[in-house]
C-alpha cells in the first residue's frame, strides 16, 4: 500500500510543500564544508547518523586514491554531504551526485558551489550513461523504498562499478544490515565490513 504522503518523502520524485532551508557544517578533508538542507530532503536538519559513520569510517581507513580523470558516484546524494566530500578529498576526478529528488539535486548542486568544487556533476539516475563505471560509489542507500527497490537500485549500481572499484555503503543494524550483507554475496559480490558504530555497518564492495 502507497503512503498517502509519498510526495513529502525524501524519495518522491518532486516533494510536496515549500523547501524551507536549515545550514549546518561538517569536517572536510582540507577543512569545513557547509551545506544547507531543505525540507524535502534527505536528513533535511543537518548531518544524519549513518552519513557520520560513514565518513568517519573513510577518514580513519581511506580508500585507494583513485587515478586521475576517474568517475566517483553518490548513489542518494541528498543534500550533497557525500558527493562534496568525495569532490573534494578527490579534486582530480568527477563525482556524479545521483538522486530521483530534483529538490535534492538542485541543493547538492548549490552546496557545491557554496564550497567552490567545481567537479560535482548532478543528475537523474536515467541521465547517467549505462556505460560509464565507477572507480569509487559511495552511498547511505534508501532503505525506507523497500527491500524490492531497495535491491534493484543496489543490483544496478554496484554493476557499474570499474573492473578495480569498489563501493562503501552505510546501513543500519535495525534495518537489516547484516542480512543485505548476505544478500549481496549471494550475488557473488565480495563484501567486508570496515566498521560498526552507532547502530550503523560499513561495507565496502568490491567489483566482481
Amino acid at each position: 500500500m502507497q503512503d498517502k504522503d509519498t510526495n513529502s518523502h525524501y524519495f518522491a520524485p518532486s516533494p510536496a510543500g515549500d523547501s524551507q532551508r536549515h545550514r549546518f557544517t561538517i569536517p572536510g578533508p582540507h577543512g569545513p564544508l557547509t551545506f544547507d538542507g531543505a525540507s524535502g530532503v534527505f536528513s533535511q536538519h543537518g548531518l544524519d547518523k549513518g552519513t557520520a559513520v560513514l565518513l568517519d569510517t573513510m577518514r580513519k581507513q581511506p580508500p585507494r586514491e583513485p587515478a586521475p580523470g576517474s568517475a566517483l558516484c553518490d548513489v542518494g546524494c541528498g543534500s550533497g554531504v557525500i558527493a562534496v566530500t568525495l569532490a573534494a578529498m578527490f579534486p582530480q576526478c568527477t563525482v556524479y551526485a545521483v538522486d530521483v529528488n530534483e529538490r535534492a539535486r538542485q541543493l547538492c548542486a548549490e552546496n557545491a558551489l557554496l564550497n567552490h568544487l567545481t567537479n560535482v556533476k548532478v543528475c537523474a539516475p536515467e541521465d547517467i550513461d549505462p556505460a560509464l563505471r565507477f572507480s569509487l560509489l559511495w552511498s547511505n542507500p534508501p532503505i525506507r523504498i523497500g527491500k524490492d527497490s531497495l535491491h534493484e537500485l543496489l543490483t544496478t549500481w554496484l554493476a557499474r562499478l570499474a573492473n578495480d572499484g569498489a563501493a562503501h555503503l552505510v546501513v543500519s543494524k535495525n534495518l537489516g544490515a547484516d542480512s543485505l550483507q548476505h544478500w549481496m554475496e549471494s550475488l557473488h559480490y565480495s563484501v567486508e565490513r570496515l566498521g560498526s558504530s552507532k547502530g550503523f555497518r560499513v561495507f565496502e564492495v568490491s567489483a566482481r
